[in-house]
């Protein structure tokens, strides 16, 4: 089985005023490390969608931008292991 280099599928919305997209995707393509990073929005309500080992260093570094709710973060690792038998 292959093993996946950015495990967790990190997807969320972050609702606010004055969300700066540009800067989040600035800031996200930097740190933490990962790939597959889609920012999509407006500056009132962004989905954030990124492949990471450190889904909570996003949650963290977003929650200062306002609310983040309908939070998922799958393995996919584990999903890749459970279901490519």
């Amino acid at each position: 089985m292959e093993k996946i280099e950015f495990v967790f599928d990190t997807q969320m919305l972050v609702e606010g005023e004055g969300i700066p997209a540009d800067e989040i995707r600035e800031h996200l393509e930097q740190t933490p490390p990962g790939d597959s990073l889609l920012v999509v929005g407006d500056e009132e309500l962004l989905r954030i969608h990124f492949h990471t080992n450190e889904p909570w260093e996003v949650m963290k570094y977003l929650s200062q931008f306002g609310t983040i709710y309908d939070v998922v973060i799958e393995n996919m690792q584990k999903q890749s292991e459970v279901f490519g038998k």
